[in-house]
């Protein structure tokens, strides 16, 4: 029953608003604690901005309050309260975003007090993944965890969240939940569940047969709007949604990439990451972000000009730890480079390499610094092919890095020299041709 409402009410929402971009305006509440600088917190204030700006939401006035922690029943003081309901009938703001995850109970106490919708950081991520999800795993996972940021806030929110139409924080399944109860929410989850479980067989089948193949796999991993998408679609040829907006890209997508040497590798385009990502998010996107786990070679791409990079590599670290992934080898790509300020200085963790995405040269600069990563995993070896072997020649050149191919005409034969990882079935056949060599 419950999969059938959500289903009607998209097809609703999607029919009555597929021309209609109408910008809500939005004010932006925020508290500092002792333990955010000056700086952290204005940072965080505009990347909430910056996520109301990708949502369709026009931020109308931004309120901060310094506390020594949360007020529990407002998030914010009581006089700050005062003051933003003052603004909210001057400004008549048709939603107020909190920069924080507000508890159930914070929810319910400042809907009753400001006439206007309420949401919190969560909720507008949430809603962006919403906009964002193409396929039908992205779908599905950003419904289980719309369903689970959902499910303790039923009571006293029923109201709020049945509202119908277009809004920052009404798409996915949370518009339609108000008359639903709990056991219904809880068997949508399950069913949820059970189908993204049939995905994840699926893509492990998937990994396990690109393993044997011995494809090498390269992952994309940054901080949302790091230039990750561009510089996917400039290293593969491929056509990802790319646009200045955090989150453009939700699903991940798979290419081939061809090195100098002309070796093909896999690069995978992945979800960008967020400072206080929601957990329900990153247990519903698991399976998504195994394609990271799974990855040969990580790179990890820096907006070099954002002020705040440091910080975004931070969170990035963080994620890759929490993944598991933290010891495959990595290289930082700082991106943007002709934009970076001057106080601009890279971080000493790992290799690093300073480009533009939109530069030719700096992007076959980047493909030659991977080729020389691949070579330091790999063996060398050489070899002398008669030209009848038209494939295993062909082979060589993709699935090894030639160095050198030549044909001498006295022996008839190519004298072929390269690198080739040992765990690759072709090196069954490069052995084979030493052995005649010899």
């Amino acid at each position: 029953m419950i999969r059938e409402i959500i289903h009607r009410k998209r097809q609703e929402y999607l029919l009555n608003n597929i021309d209609q971009q109408t910008s809500e305006v939005v004010l932006l509440v925020g508290c500092q604690l002792p333990y955010n600088t000056d700086e952290h917190f204005e940072n965080s204030m505009n990347e909430l901005a910056s996520l109301t700006k990708t949502a369709n939401g026009t931020v109308r006035m931004v309120f901060s309050q310094k506390r020594d922690r949360v007020h529990s029943a407002t998030y914010i003081g009581k006089g700050k309260l005062e003051e933003l309901c003052n603004v909210l009938e001057e400004t008549e703001a048709d939603v107020i975003i909190f920069n924080d995850e507000l508890s159930p109970s914070q929810l319910r106490n400042l809907s009753s007090e400001l006439d206007a919708r309420i949401i919190d950081r969560t909720q507008l991520i949430l809603d962006i993944f919403a906009q964002r999800a193409r396929t039908k795993e992205g779908k599905l996972q950003v419904e289980l965890a719309q369903l689970n940021y959902l499910l303790p806030r039923l009571s006293g929110q029923g109201i709020n969240l049945s509202r119908q139409g277009a809004g920052i924080g009404t798409r996915g399944p949370g518009e339609t939940q108000l008359e639903t109860d709990r056991r219904h929410i809880r068997t949508r989850v399950y069913e949820i569940h059970q189908q993204l479980l049939q995905i994840v067989n699926h893509r492990t089948r998937y990994r396990e047969r690109r393993k044997r193949n011995r494809a090498f796999q390269i992952a994309l991993v940054g901080y949302t709007n790091a230039g990750k998408s561009t510089l996917f679609n400039r290293l593969t040829e491929a056509e990802s949604f790319e646009e200045n907006l955090l989150f453009a890209t939700l699903d991940p997508m798979t290419r081939k990439t061809i090195l100098p040497s002309g070796y093909q590798a896999l690069l995978t385009d992945t979800v960008g990451f967020i400072q206080d990502l929601p957990t329900t998010l990153v247990a519903a996107f698991r399976s998504t972000l195994e394609e990271v786990k799974e990855a040969d070679f990580i790179l990890h791409i820096v907006d070099s000009s954002n002020e705040d990079y440091e910080n975004h590599e931070k969170t990035v670290y963080t994620l890759l730890e929490e993944l598991d992934a933290a010891s495959i080898p990595i290289l930082t790509v700082y991106n943007k480079q002709d934009e970076q300020s001057l106080n601009f200085v890279p971080s000493p963790r790992s290799e690093f390499i300073q480009i533009s995405a939109y530069q030719k040269e700096d992007v076959d600069r980047l493909k030659g610094k991977i080729q020389y990563y691949l070579k330091k995993e790999m063996e060398n070896y050489s070899v002398k092919i008669p030209p009848a072997e038209g494939k295993l020649l062909s082979q060589l050149r993709t699935d090894t890095i030639v160095e050198e191919l030549k044909f001498v005409e006295e022996e008839d034969v190519y004298n072929v020299r390269g690198s080739v990882f040992s765990s690759h079935s072709i090196a069954g056949d490069i052995e084979k041709y030493s052995q005649k060599g010899k």
